[in-house]
């Protein structure tokens, strides 16, 4: 990866922080996640006549992508339905890129170097650490650490095929546009289930965050999946995850919450993981 891309990377990382922090300070997270997505649908809906359509060989990707995403929408609210969002978080976020550095050698032939690989495990390590509390030991927090393992294989799921499905698109904005404006439909007809008579509250009280939440969340994972028609994946994923870090200091800044020691260590280490992933580009 070269410094632009790691830098736009950075910036994606950045922009879903920020989303993210909407999700996270709403009352009803199940009913604002969807309605970032229904933006970011129809935004992406907007582009189609302008991007043209992806070639027919990454459409069974598509396809998959969006099966992969409703899972992990499932998985992420039933998370935290049961655990804290600081412990249940970070670890989903942690493990992906790992996963995606095992599996992307069979998927798509990329095997990192031992720098490379170190760079992604510390990474990787930094951010799952502020989920390492003493409690997540006991017996009660079972449920969540295996939901939140659950919700990193989705997201380490999506990414290997994504990443395979944008390269094969011939047109990374085409594959970009036709999966946001096809991918919010599984999550929105979940929640007109679920949540019918919260959606007109939700949209009164909070629909500012969720039109800029699904701008940025558009921007973000648009950003993400054109790196990865460009880079090798579990470098790629393992920037991407910064955000967990991005997203500590947004909720020590602007909600009041302490940042602390841990997540001073867990900076660090992911300072330095980038730093190793910069040092050993080609």
């Amino acid at each position: 990866m070269d410094l632009q891309l790691t830098l736009l990377v950075l910036l994606a990382a950045f922009m879903h922080a920020v989303w993210n922090t909407f999700v996270k300070s709403s009352r009803d997270r199940l009913t604002e996640l969807t309605l970032i997505n229904v933006v970011s649908g129809l935004i992406a809906a907007c582009a189609l006549p302008w991007v043209g359509v992806p070639d027919p060989a990454s459409w069974g990707y598509i396809l998959a992508s969006i099966i992969i995403h409703t899972a992990y929408y499932i998985f992420l609210v039933l998370a935290y339905r049961v655990g804290d969002l600081s412990h249940v978080y970070p670890l989903a976020r942690g493990v992906s890129p790992l996963i995606v550095a095992l599996f992307s050698g069979i998927v798509a032939g990329e095997v990192l170097n031992g720098p490379q690989l170190a760079a992604v495990v510390l990474i990787s390590a930094s951010i799952a650490s502020l989920a390492l509390i003493g409690r997540w030991q006991q017996r009660e927090h079972l449920k969540p650490v295996l939901l939140a393992l659950g919700t990193g294989c989705t997201i380490a799921g999506y990414t290997l095929v994504d990443g395979t499905g944008v390269r094969l698109s011939g047109n990374a904005l085409a594959y970009i546009a036709w999966l946001f404006a096809l991918d919010y439909l599984p999550l929105l007809t979940i929640t007109l289930v679920l949540r019918r008579g919260a959606i007109g509250r939700t949209l009164r009280g909070q629909w500012r965050t969720g039109v800029l939440g699904g701008m940025l969340a558009l921007s973000a994972y648009g950003l993400v999946i054109w790196a990865l028609s460009l880079g090798a994946m579990a470098p790629i994923a393992a920037l991407r995850e910064t955000s967990v870090i991005i997203a500590a200091l947004i909720g020590a800044l602007f909600l009041g919450e302490p940042f602390g020691r841990r997540r001073v260590l867990a900076a660090a280490g992911v300072a330095i993981g980038v730093i190793m992933l910069r040092a050993t580009a080609s």
